[in-house]
């Protein structure tokens, strides 16, 4: 297969690289032996990778990675057009056909008021298209490959969306604090009343209009930071972490917390 070289390639011409890569006899030894699982770890980490250049607002490296992504997307295409299942361009089709579809606002005229109209409609064409007729198949639908944060809120985001009572702030608040009053008084703690405590979080940051992993993840980094710094405060003060007193170790962490104090 022939292939011109370019300064500044299209998208034709990049389904082509995909093409010549996978051919079975002139293709990469790599790229052409791979299957949908044998990528599929590299897809999830792509796709963290990109999300990590979004978070750091990175132009390049998003340039970079959103370019990575979409190779996954293309590899995958390119394995089921061998098999004689869909194309790249049955995708895009597909794709385009459903953004239609579920924004009746904006390509059949249809009135709505305001963004929760918007995502109510396009729940509701959703779940028309996959035939979800009950709140149990819609939240069967949620995929187990999810992060276990991201499932328990979308689980719990589509059975308040059909209007199943589910705890409000409030009540929410009150079942962790008798989850906390259990835990504190039992030896051992059970996983199930820990699922508990993690599940009730989870919507309580959902009533709190937030998403669970963002703000699980802003913490993580937090936790980090501060951490990076009392490391390096020990070092300076010539405290070792074996034998640290916890008076020292109090200040110190207030310290980190608060680096642009004067001590």
């Amino acid at each position: 297969m022939d292939f011109v070289k370019k300064d500044y390639y299209t998208m034709e011409d990049l389904l082509k690289v995909v093409e010549m890569l996978r051919d079975p006899v002139n293709g990469c030894e790599w790229d052409r032996v791979q299957t949908h699982l044998s990528v599929r770890k590299d897809f999830i980490e792509e796709t963290y990778e990109a999300v990590d250049a979004i978070d750091n607002n990175d132009k390049e490296l998003m340039l970079e990675e959103f370019g990575d992504v979409m190779l996954q997307v293309l590899l995958h295409c390119q394995m089921e057009k061998e098999q004689g299942s869909f194309t790249f361009e049955d995708v895009v089709n597909a794709l385009a056909q459903k953004l239609v579809l579920r924004h009746p606002h904006v390509f059949k005229g249809l009135e709505v008021n305001g963004v929760e109209d918007v995502l109510n409609n396009w729940e509701a064409i959703k779940n028309d298209s996959h035939g979800h007729t009950t709140i149990s198949r819609t939240v069967n639908a949620v995929p187990h490959s999810f992060p276990s944060l991201m499932y328990a809120q979308k689980v719990q985001k589509r059975v308040a969306a059909g209007g199943l009572p589910v705890p409000d702030k409030k009540a929410e608040i009150a079942n962790i604090r008798s989850i906390l009053d259990l835990l504190e008084h039992s030896d051992t703690a059970e996983e199930t009343q820990l699922g508990d405590l993690l599940f009730s979080c989870v919507n309580l940051v959902r009533q709190s209009k937030m998403d669970s992993e963002m703000v699980l993840r802003e913490k993580s980094r937090d936790f980090v930071r501060i951490f990076n710094i009392f490391e390096n405060l020990a070092l300076q003060n010539g405290v070792s972490f074996d034998t640290m007193e916890n008076a020292t170790f109090n200040e110190l962490w207030i310290q980190a917390q608060r680096p642009d104090e004067k001590k």
